[in-house]
Order: structure tokens, then sequence, then C-alpha cells
């Protein structure tokens, strides 16, 4: 498939699109507002010449923190653009970034769509973080002149093979790409096989070992513990949860209990649509639940914080003895190990962590992560961990290591993307 048929697919596919989009109004209505903005109409005032960066969802918006303050920093000449796809992505980036920068979603790969978005920005340089890859609008901007930068790239063996079947689109899609920052040396190989030109495929390392922590957040995680009267309750937190993954949580937890009946679980599940359903969950199966977003207090009593608020996540890390960090329980490839670690939280997974493979080889060869499969194991782990301090200290200590060792790829990274500003 080429990208004329690809395009011809896509506009075939509308229908369904704006449906979906329905769908997910009806479950999540965050995702009903601002519609005009998918299909480039009504955005927002737009300062153009500046740096456009499109981070799709919560997890990339999170990784491209780091990078934006930077680019901040180094040009406050430039307008920055921040694109995403989701609300929750939205949501992080306005409460991390406020006015400072310039939002709104991206267009769907339209190429009409494309050109009026593109035709409003005119950026000097794209950054597209990690796999996020739209055919139509990196040819938009090729055609323009504008340099493309996949940054954090990542490319798992089954993401490649699949890229592969499609190669007469993503062959000149890659080519037109002046700088992929990946994260290893084996991801480089699968970029170049499928089309990517080799002297634009840079090995930088992941950006996310270099999240920088607020060192008042411990100190207030810290308080508020005191205020709950939580100091010395063995305190857990289960973030970032899919579907499937409340329930072994709960179990588990309902197992501590029976043996620490002072335990306090923090379930944070992934998105916003869920938060009411996994309420209703906890009541459901009997434990005292409070929930964060309406302020209720954590008594002596209360069993499980519900985590329903957007943007808190590190606080609610900081607020935790152990972290277990979802997406892993079920196949969804889990999600970002290293903000607990960055935290000195030990770290617990489910077994399905395909997109952080190297990223967790690293946390386990440490002697970080411990990974389970099911509420048996999860609760052997976590009563393990709570009756055995010092181990849990040597296992945070090895977490930051792998951290600290693995710092500089945003050095790199922004170095790669100078050099471009350089030539626009």
């Amino acid at each position: 498939m080429n990208r004329t048929l690809y395009t011809l697919l896509l506009h075939l596919a509308l229908p369904i699109i704006f449906l979906r989009l329905l769908w997910r109004a009806w479950r999540a209505p965050a995702y009903g507002r601002r519609i005009g903005e998918r299909f480039a109409c009504g955005l927002p005032e737009l300062r153009a010449g500046g740096i456009w960066i499109h981070a799709v969802s919560l997890g990339e918006s999170i990784a491209a923190a780091p990078l934006i303050r930077e680019l901040l920093e180094r040009h406050p000449e430039l307008p920055i653009t921040v694109t995403c796809m989701t609300p929750t992505g939205s949501e992080r980036i306005q409460v991390l970034f406020g006015d400072r920068i310039q939002h709104c979603y991206l267009p769907y790969d339209l190429p009409w769509a494309c050109a009026r978005f593109i035709e409003r920005l005119r950026p000097r340089l794209a950054v597209i973080m990690e796999t996020e890859l739209w055919p139509n609008h990196i040819h938009a901007c090729h055609r323009r002149g504008i340099p493309v930068a996949l940054a954090n790239a990542r490319l798992s063996e089954r993401s490649a093979r699949g890229y592969a079947r499609f190669s007469r689109l993503t062959a000149p899609m890659l080519a037109e790409l002046e700088l992929i920052a990946v994260q290893t040396e084996a991801e480089a190989e699968r970029f170049r096989a499928l089309g990517a030109r080799s002297e634009c495929v840079e090995v930088t390392g992941s950006i996310k070992f270099d999240l920088g922590v607020d060192a008042e957040l411990p100190r207030r995680a810290g308080e508020l513990r005191t205020a709950w009267g939580a100091a010395q309750r063995p305190v857990w937190i289960a973030a970032s949860t899919h579907a499937g993954e409340d329930e072994v949580a709960l179990a588990a937890h309902r197992r501590l209990l029976a043996e620490r009946d002072d335990a306090l679980l923090i379930l944070v599940p992934r998105h916003p649509e869920r938060f009411q359903q996994v309420y209703e969950l906890c009541r459901r199966e009997g434990f005292a639940c409070v929930r964060r977003s309406v302020g209720e207090p954590v008594e002596a009593g209360t069993q499980v914080l519900l985590g329903d608020t957007l943007g808190e996540l590190l606080f609610l890390y900081a607020l935790a003895d152990l972290a277990l960090v979802g997406g892993s329980l079920v196949a969804n490839g889990g999600h970002n190990l290293l903000e607990p670690a960055a935290l000195g939280k030990p770290l617990l997974s489910g077994p399905h962590l395909f997109n952080f493979l190297e990223i967790a080889a690293q946390l386990r060869g440490a002697g970080d992560l411990l990974e389970v499969a099911d509420a048996e194991q999860l609760h052997a782990a976590l009563r393990g961990l709570f009756a055995d301090p010092a181990e849990a200290r040597r296992r945070a200590e090895a977490g930051l290591g792998v951290l600290r060792a693995n710092q500089g790829a945003l050095a790199r990274l922004l170095a790669g993307l100078e050099r471009l500003l350089a030539r626009a």
C-alpha cells in the first residue's frame, strides 16, 4: 500500500472514525470537546515559526516534558507548540506548562487537514515523540522543507514486522525523516532495515532516564501521610491500571489486610473514564474506599484511596512505600517504570512489558524490578518487601543506580535537534 491508497482508505474510514470518536465521548465526555481541532477547524491562535512537538498521549507527554523544558530554556524567542491526541495527554500538557507553550489536538492524518495545520503553524522544526508516525503529516513537512525528527524512538520486533508489511508506505515516510533518535542499537537496525537513511539514525538512549523529580515532592508526601496518621502504615500503589488489573490488585490487598490490617492501597486507573467504575468495584468488593478527587480524608479505617485525579501520579507514587506499575498484568505492554524508580520506590510489575523491554531488563538485572503474574504472587511480593525494609531499600537503591547510569540521552537528543534548527 502506498500513500495514495492509504489516504483513500483513510477518507473512506471517516464515518467510522467519527462514530468511534462519538462512542469515546459517550464513555469519556472530554473526547466530545474540541472535535474541530481534530479536523484542523477552529484551531486556537498559534504563533508561527517555532518548534512543534507531538506527544500522542499521556505517556508520551510525560516523556516529552524534560525536552520541552529544555527547549523553552534554550529558545525563549521561539514559540513551542505541543500537540497530542488524547484528553489525558492534553490535561497533563496544560498542567505542566500552561501558557508557556501553545497547545491543540493534532488533526487527523488527512492531506487537507495536515496542510491547513502546517500552514497555520509553519514550524522551523517538527519533533515526533517515540513512534507516532503519520505519513501525510510527515510528507506535508517534507514538501515545505521542515525537518522532522523522531525523538526517543522505539520499535519492537513485532512493530517492525507490521511496518514491513506496508513497505511501499513506510519506507518513503521513514526516508523523509531528518533525524531518528533511537533508544537502542537493535531499534536503530530495525529502522534502517525499514528504509530510514542510515546517516539519519542515531542511538541516543531513552530520555525517560533523564526524569527530574521536584525535591519538594517527597516532603509534601511525607507531610500528608503524617496528617493522615499513616506515617507508619504499609502503603503501596497500583498505578496506571487497566481493566482486569484492578481485580488482581484488590485481591492481593485483601490478603495483605488479613496480615496487616492497617495496610493502605492507592489504586490509580490509567484512564479517567474508568474512575467511577473502579470506585464502584472497590465498594462492591467491600473495601473502605475514599476518592482523592473529592478530598475525602484518609482515616485509620480507610483501606483503599482511589487516585481519580489527573496530573498527580508522581505525587501519588511519592505517598507510597512500594509501587506496582500497571499495563503489565494484562497484555498491554506496561507503563513507565522509571517514575517510581526515580522516587526511590521498589518496583513491582506484571510479566507483559514488551513496550519497555530494555528498561525492564536493566531494572530486573540490577535487582530492583520484581515481576508477578497474579494476585497470589503479588501478595507474596508485598508481604516479603513490607516484612524486610532493608531488602526494599536495597531494591530502591538499585533502581536509582540504573537511572543514574543511563542519564544523558536528553543532551544527545538536544544536540541533534540543534543541528536541525541551525540548518532550518
